[in-house]
């Protein structure tokens, strides 16, 4: 047996199950032989949009950012549409059901743009992120705790704010990454 075959885990113990969350301490085994404790946080994954107002392939397209209230920034976080899984729940239909909750609008399309780790030190959470075509406007469904106003601005405005540091979310930025290269395909 090689010592990447012999890697993974030896055992694992649930200290922490949350509504968002939970937290195992798991004993494992590295590549390398040696043996250790992590705490890893178990999320169920997530979907991301950027959704776009305008067809994705004029000079400077529309997108939607949301403008949201997060406990942890102590403060309000520009951001693209994203939300958690549900249980049984496809990258897909999450993006769909996300964009309609927290936009108001559905999309004729949602292409996949990529999915990424958002922090594979400590946690398997993945988002799927999407690009939303042919926006057809309605009824946002927000939750309780979803504070938050929608800004249009084209896509360029959307990269300055990154560079500005007036956008800081990860995936917001994967995403207006990737949707800038969608754009060109």
């Amino acid at each position: 047996m090689t010592e990447k075959e012999a890697a993974g885990q030896i055992s694992s113990r649930r200290v922490y199950s949350g509504r968002i969350i939970s937290v195992d301490l798991d004993e494992v085994r590295f590549p390398n032989g040696t043996t250790g404790e992590l705490e890893m946080v178990r999320h169920p994954g997530a979907s991301a949009v950027v959704p776009f107002l305008d067809d994705p392939r004029s000079s400077d397209p529309r997108i939607i950012l949301i403008r949201q209230y997060r406990y942890a920034a102590n403060g309000f976080v520009h951001e693209i549409p994203a939300g958690r899984l549900d249980h049984g729940e496809s990258p897909l239909d999450c993006a769909a059901r996300e964009l309609r909750e927290e936009t108001g609008y559905s999309a004729r399309e949602l292409h996949p743009l990529t999915t990424f780790y958002t922090t594979p030190g400590f946690t398997d959470e993945r988002i799927h992120l999407f690009a939303a075509i042919g926006l057809t406007e309605g009824e946002s469904e927000l939750e309780s705790d979803e504070i938050l106003d929608l800004v249009r601005v084209p896509i360029s405005r959307a990269i300055e704010m990154i560079q500005a540091g007036e956008l800081v979310d990860g995936k917001s930025m994967i995403g207006l990454f990737f949707a800038s290269r969608f754009m060109r395909a």
